[in-house]
């Protein structure tokens, strides 16, 4: 995106492509960082540690259970170094570091193909047969899943957890999960917080709009967040990341609107989308909508027609594994970006018939219902295939499902479930206490290096004294890490 702004002399196109929270910052905030952009990037940071703390103190979640760092990949980067020892399991099509973060550092990637025909939707119950099967010891669920958005309750999730409880670890993702509003606390810090085996990822660039700053977050028990905290570097964290989270304290307010804002433009969005012929729209719980295009429709000529004659860049998903160049990712922007959209792609699929992207008299056709499986298309499994087979050949036979599981395509299955895979009598839900608040005196001041100014010493403070209350508008308007507070 930065290099298509360059190319046109700063005025980029319309990006459905990086999945942004348009509403925040706000304008004024933007405005606050412009004019203090030459401290900024002229002081050293604080230390990690001093911003974790202030982080925290908003989140209302322990220092010693959180780790941050220079964007979620630094920290899957880490997890696979310190807590991956051979094998991982994860569902695709998913974010493209769970699968080849682990491959790059000769791990065995055993991929669990999300099925078209059942419209992606993850069942947690045949997934941990899949990784019994296998004999995985790592297993990743992103909640909600990216690109598709499929999300899973938290009871669904607890039950996951208490059934591999003998995993070396399980890894939640809930990088989107504050854009998701099906269920009021859909998170599962606190569980992370008491587990010996779970670390729940969230990504701060993502929620704020802000994926040049490169920030996120884990949660973990204090040993596993120490471990992961102690390997990285002292200054991990820039002057930007700093300042936009010493920032957060007076615009939690803020923050909720546009959380509820994108909300309601992803109830719109996905309705101007379903009008258009043959678009199928996949129920998503992120800030960002799958798609499949109608039958003949090649995404790569989409996107490259939407980009030239109409400056609106998507994400299309060919690269994907377990995805095909049929689908899309479009992530959720205001209505009138939406109109742009919509009449773009209405022109490039269905315009003038000598240059539509979609053959005469297949526009209605292969839109899927959830009724049954489809025929004569299957979603990037002959990858699937390869790549399964590369990974997981390790001494695991392959299974396969019954028909009634199957679209036909070849892609290994875990076995069906039997009726009932987590009885709650079997896998009792421990009673989750409240998770503990971070303390509120002084927090350690940053060490600058060689005598350098640290940014707490260049905001008047000499980084040892309590941030002051005013103008925090109080812990219930903040959208906290277990997903209280929430609006809209």
């Amino acid at each position: 995106m930065a290099a298509l702004a360059r190319a046109s002399d700063g005025a980029g196109p319309v990006d459905f492509c990086i999945p942004c929270n348009p509403y925040f910052p706000t304008p004024a905030m933007f405005e606050e960082l412009a004019g203090r952009l030459r401290e900024i990037i002229t002081y050293y940071p604080s230390g990690a540690d001093t911003i974790t703390a202030e982080l925290c103190g908003l989140l209302g979640l322990p220092p010693s259970c959180v780790a941050m760092g220079n964007g979620s990949t630094e920290l899957i980067t880490w997890i696979d170094h310190l807590l991956v020892r051979e094998s991982l399991a994860v569902p695709v099509p998913t974010f493209g570091r769970w699968t080849d973060q682990p491959l790059e550092t000769g791990k065995r990637v055993d991929m669990f193909p999300l099925q078209e025909s059942s419209g992606f939707v993850l069942d947690l119950a045949r997934y941990a047969d899949f990784i019994r099967a296998r004999g995985t010891r790592v297993a990743v669920v992103c909640n909600p899943n990216n690109p598709d958005g499929g999300f899973q309750h938290k009871h669904a999730l607890v039950q996951f957890l208490d059934a591999l409880a003998d995993l070396d670890l399980i890894v939640v993702d809930e990088s989107f999960l504050e854009f998701a509003d099906a269920e009021a606390e859909p998170s599962v810090v606190q569980e992370a917080m008491l587990r010996p085996n779970v670390v729940v990822l969230r990504s701060l660039g993502k929620n704020f709009g802000l994926h040049g700053i490169r920030f996120g977050y884990l949660v973990a028990n204090p040993a596993l967040a120490g471990r992961v905290r102690s390997m990285l570097p002292k200054w991990n964290l820039n002057s930007f990341a700093e300042h936009v989270v010493f920032m957060l304290r007076g615009h939690g307010a803020e923050y909720a609107r546009s959380l509820s804002q994108v909300r309601r433009d992803r109830l719109e969005m996905a309705s101007r989308l379903s009008a258009l012929p043959g678009l199928t729209v996949y129920p998503s719980q992120g800030n960002f909508l799958f798609v499949r295009l109608p039958v003949g429709a090649e995404g790569t000529v989409v996107r490259d027609r939407l980009l030239t004659e109409h400056r609106v860049l998507v994400r299309e998903c060919g690269n994907k594994i377990g995805s095909s160049s049929r689908f899309l990712r479009l992530v959720v922007r205001p209505q009138a970006d939406v109109h742009r959209l919509v009449s773009g792609l209405d022109q490039v699929l269905y315009g003038a018939r000598a240059g539509a992207a979609v053959p005469e008299g297949a526009a209605g056709a292969g839109a899927w219902s959830g009724a049954g499986p489809e025929t004569g298309y299957s979603s990037g499994t002959a990858a699937v295939d390869r790549l399964v087979g590369r990974t997981n050949g390790s001494g695991h036979p392959v299974i396969t499902a019954g028909p009634e599981a199957g679209t036909g395509t070849g892609v290994p299955l875990p076995l069906a479930a039997p009726p009932d895979r987590f009885p709650a009598a079997r896998f009792p839900a421990p009673p989750i206490p409240a998770a503990p608040r971070a303390p509120t005196g002084p927090t350690p001041p940053g060490v600058p290096a060689r005598g350098g100014l640290t940014a707490a010493q260049v905001r008047g403070t000499d980084g040892l004294e309590a941030a002051p209350a005013t103008g925090w508008p109080g812990p219930p308007a903040w959208p906290d890490a277990a997903g209280m507070g929430r609006t809209g």
